[in-house]
This record gives C-alpha cells, structure tokens and sequence, in this order.
C-alpha cells in the first residue's frame, strides 16, 4: 500500500467549522429553527476546549437532518457547498493536498462532521476517500441517529483500522500503514490518531494541540488564509 496522508477539514484544509457553518446557513434559510444558534455556539465552544462528549456532539448535528431523505437535502447541499465552503478553501490548503497526490500517496480525508455534509467537500479536493461520522437511513429516511462509531477523537483512530482492514490489510501491515502514515490537523480533538501516525504535522493549531507539538516536536505549518 502506498503511504497514508490523512487530512482534518475543519480549520484545517477549510476556514471555518463545517457543522458551525451548515447549522447557521440552516437557520437562515429557514430549514431550523432559531433555537439551534444557541446550542451550536454551545458545542462549538466546548468542541475547541475538548469538553463536548463525542456522542453529544455528532447527535445534535445529525439529528439535524432527521425527517428527509437525501433527495430532499442534495439542492442544500449543493448550495451550502456553493455559497459557504468553496469560498473558505484557501489556496494553500489545496495546494497541501496536491504536495501529498503528487507523490502517489493515497489522500483520506477525516473529518468528525458527518457524511452528508462533508461528502461534496472531499470531491471538489479530489480525496479518493472519505471516512466521517456516518447518518443512518430507514426507509429512505435520515433517522437524526449515528450510524456505528462517530469519527472523533479515539473514533478516528478505530474507523481508519476498520478502514484498513477493510482494504484487506492483516495486524500487521495496519501497524506498518500507521506508522508511514501522515496527519494534517489543528485539533487537540486530534490527538489519539497524530499520536497514532508516523508522521503528525499541526496547521494552525489550537493552543492545546501546539502545546503538545512543541513539546513533542511537531511539525507546524502556517496556512495563508487570505482576509
């Protein structure tokens, strides 16, 4: 297997926080109520301190989506891609990416924000992969439950195992896919799986995750965001 560049989105290869942004673009367009502004600001506070439960969390924003059927939410989609995220790529963020898919490397994208939101992000990067928070569907229906594990903190480390194993790789080259791999993130929600990896490289990080990479001897890389 070719080597593992593993990327975070959120405030990482993306300006901003996805879930923040999909629960606000919601409530401005009249597809949530008000009342979620307030919760949303509460669990991104407590997501940047690291305080939310990951099950807290990945709930309140799948649960967003309960009631409709991917049909119903794909012109959303769209347009919050559109509007919201494609202008909040910087260039550098991309250009990170292509380093890593110039030199054969296989690009997964892994983000705690849930499929249905950060599927179309993955596309316009050009990630092959994706492994997020997964929403379940009964009867062509959003239920507003997870789907098997969040992938958050120590989840992220369990889904791209399950990941690998997937792939058909024994104990043992999953051990040797970790240890070669590398791991973009900002995020000391992020520690289980940049202590996990080969290669654990900070951008733009949290006080909490610098703190760890100067102790430890991190890379930490600056991205140009623009204004």
């Amino acid at each position: 297997m070719t080597p593992l560049a593993l990327f975070d989105l959120d405030h990482t290869l993306l300006s901003g926080d996805s879930d923040d942004l999909w629960c606000r673009f919601l409530v401005a367009h009249g597809q949530l109520p008000g009342e979620h502004l307030q919760r949303n600001a509460e669990m991104d506070a407590a997501y940047r301190t690291g305080t939310v439960s990951v099950d807290g969390f990945s709930a309140f924003y799948v649960g967003q989506l309960a009631g409709r059927s991917p049909d119903d939410w794909a012109p959303w989609r769209q347009r919050f891609m559109d509007e919201e995220i494609r202008p909040r790529i910087p260039d550098d963020a991309r250009a990170l990416v292509e380093e890593h898919r110039a030199l054969g490397h296989t690009l997964v994208l892994t983000t705690a924000t849930n499929r249905v939101i950060t599927e179309l992000t993955a596309a316009e990067l050009g990630f092959p992969h994706l492994i997020a928070t997964e929403v379940e569907i009964q009867g062509g229906i959003y239920t507003g439950r997870i789907a098997g594990v969040p992938n958050m903190r120590e989840g992220k480390v369990a889904r791209l195992l399950a990941w690998l194993a997937d792939r058909g790789l024994d104990e043992a080259a999953r051990r040797d896919a970790m240890a070669g791999a590398w791991f973009y993130s900002d995020s000391g929600n992020d520690l289980p799986l940049l202590g996990a990896v080969g290669q654990a490289v900070v951008v733009d990080p949290d006080e909490r995750l610098l703190a760890t990479a100067q102790r430890l001897g991190w890379p930490v890389r600056r991205l140009q965001r623009g204004a």
